[in-house]
């Protein structure tokens, strides 16, 4: 190859930028036909360039001086130059795309991250980085790719758990802390103190309040006047004719001339009259007329009533009417005398019901009733202790010794007061020594004005009863004393028989006899 004279191509060099020396182009290297070459005697920049009316070959000119090419041939026909004007006038800091070419700058490096230290590569988000890949995730600031939904909805389920919890804990602590310091200082406001709301009325037909439901329109309250003294009593409703029964010492203070207010459980009142009464048995019948919508008391059985059996009392302890006592049945059959009368008329016998009842002074002539609000006794009487003084003007009050007629001895009486006036007793026909101290009731020696101690032809004489003989039981129970015994006759009616146990000159015999009867006066 000759030096300048390339045979196929023709090049003009430029010095490049890293080689001003042009040694860049002048390697003597041959690819195919094409071959370049810088002539010798040329300066300044070449360019590469391809005649019109030759295919593949090119050559190299020097725009600002002789191309270094072979004459044109004669006879090959001129081409001319169709290169278009340039749009814009050349720019002096040949910047590109709108000067020549300028320098050429090297890539930039790649950015290889480190080699990890230990064995065991750990993945982090600059590993195998390649700053003209598209990425594969979002980044977030620190290089971590950023979260999905899943892993979102965890941490906030994990935020919405943790900051419950922290309101319960600080919500507790709060309220603790307020409901301290309330309790302490009595609230913010004024004090309201608890209070239960309203209940059904109604009440069991067997408790208290339902027994007084029932019982208190049928009690009422007797106020007594007489000439010298005066009485407050209770008194409950045997029909619905206005016959009321009450105890005889109630209504004695009348008298003849005296009266008697009846108050009823409503309030209002009528008078009323004596129907008849019995000092034997402490038991009056008193009547009031032109009341309409009376509510008799039934009654009950008194021999069907046992010890621990539950009662009710109703009257007007101290003139307080109305008022409502409970307890049960203390003892049966037990024999009380009431009364103060020096020749024993006015002395009452009774085979009691006992009970632990409150009953007070008032209480006198109300009803004492079992669980079905039936009358099963005629409260009369208490046991009071003493107080020890000497006043004697005050009225003594319940200890839980509390005496009833049995209702079973009341209804006779009350029938007999209703239909004759007058009640009858049962008698035995003998008279009785109540000085005797021993054990037993014994047959005076003689009766009332030296007549004979057992009346001939009573139902003592017929039965053989002797003076001097000592009566130890009557149908098996066993009597102490005279008053036990006229008690234990008067739970019976005339006609009854009896089977008494008789001593006479230390010997006992059994005697049977037929109660005959005495008008009570």
């Amino acid at each position: 190859m000759n030096e300048g004279k390339p045979t196929k191509a023709k090049w003009w060099n430029r010095p490049h930028p890293q080689d001003p020396s042009g040694a860049a182009g002048t390697d003597g290297s041959t690819d195919g036909d094409v071959e370049l070459a810088r002539p010798a005697s040329a300066e300044g920049d070449f360019e590469l360039a391809r005649p019109a009316s030759a295919e593949g070959d090119f050559e190299l000119r020097h725009p600002e001086s002789v191309p270094l090419t072979e004459e044109p041939d004669a006879s090959s026909p001129q081409v001319p130059d169709e290169r278009p004007e340039p749009l814009h006038a050349p720019d002096p800091f040949s910047t590109p795309p709108y000067g020549e070419p300028g320098p050429w700058a090297s890539a930039p490096p790649v950015q290889q991250p480190l080699p990890a230290p230990s064995p065991a590569p750990v993945s982090t988000p600059w590993q195998n980085y390649d700053p003209w890949a598209a990425p594969a995730a979002p980044l977030q600031q620190t290089g971590a790719a950023i979260d999905g939904v899943a892993s979102r909805r965890r941490r906030l389920r994990r935020a919405l758990v943790g900051g419950a919890v922290a309101l319960a804990l600080l919500s507790g602590g709060v309220g603790g802390a307020i409901g301290a310091y309330l309790e302490r200082n009595g609230g913010v406001g004024g004090v309201q103190l608890p209070q239960a709301g309203k209940e059904p009325v109604g009440r069991a037909a067997d408790s208290v309040a339902g027994i007084a439901a029932r019982a208190l329109p049928s009690v009422v309250t007797l106020h007594v006047t007489g000439s010298e003294e005066s009485g407050t009593g209770t008194g409950f409703v045997l029909d619905d004719l206005g016959h009321i029964l009450t105890n005889n010492h109630v209504v004695e203070p009348a008298g003849a001339s005296g009266e008697i207010s009846v108050t009823f459980n409503s309030g209002d009142t009528a008078k009323a009259t004596v129907v008849g009464r019995d000092s034997g048995y402490d038991l009056a019948v008193v009547k009031v007329s032109g009341v309409r919508g009376l509510s008799p008391l039934p009654l009950g059985n008194s021999d069907n009533v046992q010890v621990g059996d539950p009662v009710v009392a109703i009257g007007a302890p101290f003139d307080l009417e109305g008022t409502v006592t409970s307890g049960i049945i203390s003892a049966k059959s037990r024999p009380i005398t009431a009364g103060d009368s020096v020749d024993g008329s006015d002395v009452s016998y009774v085979d009691a019901l006992q009970t632990d009842a409150p009953i007070n002074p008032g209480n006198s002539g109300g009803p004492l009733l079992d669980s079905r609000a039936r009358v099963i006794g005629i409260n009369s009487a208490i046991r009071s202790a003493d107080d020890g003084s000497d006043s004697g003007g005050g009225q003594a009050g319940s200890i839980g010794l509390g005496f009833a007629i049995p209702v079973n001895q009341a209804k006779r009486v009350a029938e007999e007061l209703i239909n004759t006036g007058k009640a009858t007793h049962p008698v035995i026909g003998v008279t009785l020594d109540m000085d005797y101290t021993g054990d037993g009731a014994r047959v005076g020696t003689k009766g009332s004005g030296g007549s004979p101690a057992v009346n001939a032809g009573g139902p003592g004489d017929k039965a053989g009863i002797k003076a001097g003989d000592v009566i130890t039981e009557v149908d098996g129970q066993r009597v102490h004393s005279g008053e036990e015994l006229i008690v234990k006759t008067r739970a019976h009616r005339p006609g009854d028989r009896l089977e008494l146990t008789v001593r006479r000159d230390g010997k006992e015999l059994t005697i049977s006899l037929v109660l005959g009867s005495s008008d009570g006066d």
